[in-house]
């Protein structure tokens, strides 16, 4: 895995293996943030269920001003800091080690400009997730990966393959 564009365009990405992590396909993220571009630079992103760090980390290559991860798990939050390190970007990303669902619950309408969430594919994280944005539309742009056979209510959605990405978009 690596970053498509930007600052750090070409920089390889540790992953943190395991059958529990799905990272998203590079493909897909380059689809993602041809999606988003305008709304990159200069925003507050939030990446929930962060794993590696992927969206968070290219959208700071493309100029977002701060990052946040949320991540419980330990082998992702490893690779996670480690590519925040690697990267130099310690002063404008914070990660959090916590529950992402129980994260976004207490947050603020217009807190972000951009969330990502990608969460597993097994559980409906997705479908709780988009609930809670919903009632708190803590970003613009809510933005989420799912499996393309299980379809979210959104404004947009984009399939590639047995993936979809749903853009939410806030009141």
């Amino acid at each position: 895995m690596r970053i498509i564009a930007g600052e750090f365009k070409g920089r390889r990405l540790k992953t943190p293996g395991g059958d529990s992590v799905r990272p998203t396909a590079d493909r897909v993220r380059e689809a993602w943030f041809s999606i988003l571009q305008r709304s990159i630079r200069g925003a507050r992103v939030l990446d929930l269920f962060a794993g590696s760090g992927a969206l968070g980390l290219e959208s700071l290559s493309r100029g977002a001003t701060t990052a946040e991860f949320v991540e419980l798990h330990r082998l992702a939050l490893s690779a996670l800091k480690a590519n925040i390190e690697t990267l130099h970007v310690d002063d404008r990303a914070v990660v959090h080690r916590r529950d992402a669902l129980r994260f976004a619950e207490r947050l603020h309408p217009g807190q972000y400009d951009v969330a990502f969430a990608d969460p597993p594919y097994a559980g409906d994280e997705a479908a709780r997730l988009v609930a809670v944005f919903r009632l708190n539309a803590f970003a613009r742009i809510f933005s989420i990966e799912h499996p393309a056979d299980r379809p979210i209510p959104g404004d947009d959605t984009r399939r590639y393959g047995d993936t979809a990405v749903t853009f939410i978009y806030a009141p």
